[in-house]
């Protein structure tokens, strides 16, 4: 017997149909005797027109009322997901954030879980009953009903996950696991049985949206096995088992680097497009005068990506280069020209239209050279790097978007992502 927490985000849960597929899948790890807590998103659509109604109802409107308005989304989902799952002969009941209670932060809209009382949860649990839980949600040490922003679903269920020391976290969603990259690009993308949180990591903040980073993080500070998994996959199809092994059933495991055996050299490419290059050159090489730069972005909200700094021969002088979103390349330039002389910069110029391709990879820890394969797999494509960061598994390049699901399916094709797993 295990313990399992399983999500179901929004496309689960879109309608009752759905909802009843999903409650098989629950009903399957039930009838296979685990102890099972259920996190469940709104129905697909309905938070974003529960924030379209506040916004309509006052364009300054309270932050704590959006909280108890845009909450009710996950407590319909929670609770019709009970009423199914009673109607099939199984014990269950719905908790909203408050009544576990999942304790946050008192920042409405983007509040940060501090802790989970999890005693009443465990209780049902340990009687057999399915706790069906609101994600996305939680409550405010002034009691106010508070949201935790996007990705809070998946990180409400890893939370949930770590607080009733859960054998794992099953995320289910409209996709059948991790793969090497988008299989809409590289048509021979295969899916990772397994892979390590640090790659997960790199994948999901680098353009994979299979899972949130916040969950992520949260899930390997914790320790918190995931598996990415369909809920439209066959609910009768065999389960996984509780140490994570996958008997036949479509699905990733995402863990510890140590419960990987063969780690890859490359595990997956991922891409990001519409981004925008700024170089600012000839800024005077002094203390402080990055801070500027990188302050004035950073008061307007702007989020930086990519940076690299060449400083000349002689000290003096310094070219910096940064990238952010397409959709901020204006607004960038506007918060840099604005007080030019306060940066001390000679000229700036800039462009949209890149791209960042990254390959990923724990295995780069322990072999030289991917970098330089990496470059000369682009360059027998013709295509031209515009920049170039690392880290010790990863390892990003900017070039010009038109060549980007070129250098894609490149990549892919290079590093034998191509092939099946062995």
């Amino acid at each position: 017997m295990s313990r399992i927490v399983m999500k179901f985000g929004g496309t689960s849960v879109a309608d009752l149909a759905r909802i009843r597929y999903s409650a098989r899948h629950i009903k399957r790890e039930v009838d296979a005797g685990h102890q099972i807590a259920v996190v469940v998103s709104a129905m697909a659509g309905t938070t974003n027109q529960l924030i379209e109604w506040c916004n309509e109802a006052s364009s300054l409107h309270d932050a704590r009322e959006y909280d108890a308005v845009v909450s009710t989304g996950e407590q319909v989902s929670a609770g019709l997901l009970a009423i199914i799952l009673q109607d099939m002969g199984i014990s269950a009941r719905s908790f909203s954030g408050w009544q576990v209670p999942i304790k946050t932060s008192n920042v409405h809209g983007a509040a940060r879980i501090e802790g989970i009382e999890s005693s009443l949860v465990d209780a049902r649990l340990n009687e057999h009953q399915v706790c069906v839980v609101t994600g996305f949600q939680g409550v405010s040490e002034n009691n106010r009903i508070t949201t935790l922003g996007r990705g809070g679903s998946d990180t409400s269920a890893v939370a949930l996950a770590a607080a009733v020391k859960a054998d794992r976290c099953d995320i289910y969603t409209d996709v059948d696991g991790v793969y090497t990259t988008d299989p809409r690009i590289a048509p021979k993308a295969r899916r990772l049985s397994r892979i390590s949180f640090e790659e997960m990591l790199e994948m999901a903040s680098l353009g994979a949206k299979v899972l949130q980073t916040r969950s992520v993080e949260l899930a390997m500070a914790k320790g918190v096995r995931l598996v990415v998994r369909s809920s439209f996959a066959d609910p009768d199809a065999p389960q996984i088992a509780s140490d994570g092994s996958n008997f036949g059933v479509p699905g990733t495991l995402v863990c510890d680097e140590d419960e990987i055996l063969e780690k890859q050299i490359v595990s997956g490419v991922t891409l990001v497009k519409a981004e925008a290059k700024i170089t600012l050159r000839s800024v005077k090489d002094r203390p402080g005068v990055a801070a500027a730069v990188f302050g004035a972005l950073a008061d307007e909200q702007i989020i930086v990506d990519m940076i690299v700094q060449n400083v000349s021969d002689d000290g003096r002088q310094t070219d910096i280069t940064f990238t952010v979103p397409d959709g901020e390349f204006d607004k960038a330039m506007a918060a840099i020209t604005l007080d030019e002389e306060r940066f001390e910069y000679d000229s700036i110029a800039g462009a949209k239209g890149s791209a960042k391709i990254s390959v990923i990879g724990v295995g780069m820890r322990s072999h030289a050279g991917v970098a330089a394969s990496m470059f000369k797999a682009l360059s027998e494509e013709g295509i031209n790097i515009q920049l170039i960061t690392t880290s010790e598994i990863k390892t990003s390049v900017l070039i010009d978007e038109r060549y980007a699901e070129l250098a894609v399916r490149a990549l892919h094709t290079y590093y034998g992502l191509d092939r099946d797993e062995e």
